[in-house]
């Protein structure tokens, strides 16, 4: 009540639970590449997770009494590390904002959750630019087609790289392939009935044939932009500590300092499993 004199330690501090369960649901919810890549969550620490691949063997045909000559040692060597870091979002929530706003706790679990939400998706989707597996490229200020999407799949199962086989691309490349499906589009006569249904629908079309396409606006936007087709093993993240919000009591200033944290890998795993996939993505204008 206003008129009882309290310590901030009688105040309690449920509202934090109740915050920290927005922020977490927000960081859960806001992100692409967390179900599609390879996950580990079985350690804690900073080291280093190293990935090996051994050598190719081959095999040959050989005569009856032929004396199989000797490959190279079966040995392993290094093609990825993946080393954590600890990535964090800061803010300051004062008691007149706490005691004036009763939106304040989701309002503010919104933004912490989203900010970590946008680091750790940017962290992955910044690793397409490291895939080594192919590169389909439209040029720049060219867009997006089909052909050039369904080309980074063909390139990926030519080179044995087995499926499922996903697609992530810019919000804006998306536009480009979904409106040769809208009846104004000039080329919707080349366009099967079953995607111009499924654009006119529900504007996105997450299968195509064995391709799943999935798409972001945490690429930055621009005339050649780098998206990707993978396997999901071409791309990892490992969690060493997930999601923490610590409230720090700053009686100066009237308020909590609010931080919240997590500690993560995020990297390429098998660089060969994934086709880098460049095309325009600016804003759309038609």
């Amino acid at each position: 009540m206003a008129g009882t004199a309290t310590t901030v330690s009688s105040q309690g501090t449920n509202w934090v639970d109740t915050m920290f369960e927005k922020t977490n649901t927000v960081f859960r919810a806001n992100n692409v590449m967390g179900q599609i890549v390879t996950r580990f969550a079985d350690t804690t620490g900073n080291h280093a997770r190293a990935n090996s691949t051994y050598n190719q063997l081959s095999a040959g045909s050989i005569a009856e009494d032929t004396d199989l000559t000797s490959e190279a040692e079966f040995t392993t060597a290094n093609i990825a590390t993946l080393t954590p870091y600890e990535r964090g979002a800061i803010s300051f929530l004062t008691d007149t904002r706490r005691e004036n706003d009763p939106t304040v706790y989701n309002d503010l679990g919104n933004e912490l959750g989203q900010a970590m939400a946008d680091k750790v998706e940017s962290d992955r989707l910044g690793t397409f630019g490291s895939l080594t597996g192919g590169t389909i490229s439209t040029g720049g200020g060219t867009a997006l087609t089909w052909g050039h999407l369904t080309a980074a799949r063909t390139v990926l199962k030519s080179s044995k790289v087995p499926g499922p086989y996903i697609a992530v691309i810019h919000e804006n490349a998306w536009h480009q392939l979904a409106k040769v499906g809208i009846p104004s589009s000039t080329a919707v006569n080349n366009v099967p009935d079953s995607l111009k249904e499924a654009v006119k629908s529900s504007w996105y079309v997450g299968q195509f044939g064995d391709l799943a396409i999935f798409t972001t606006a945490n690429i930055a936007a621009g005339t050649l932009v780098t998206q990707g087709v993978f396997n999901p093993q071409a791309i990892a993240i490992d969690w060493r500590r997930a999601l923490r919000l610590e409230p720090q009591r700053d009686a100066s200033r009237r308020g909590y300092e609010l931080n919240v944290t997590a500690r993560y890998a995020a990297g390429i795993w098998r660089p060969k499993a994934g086709v880098q996939l460049k095309s325009d993505a600016s804003a759309p204008t038609s």
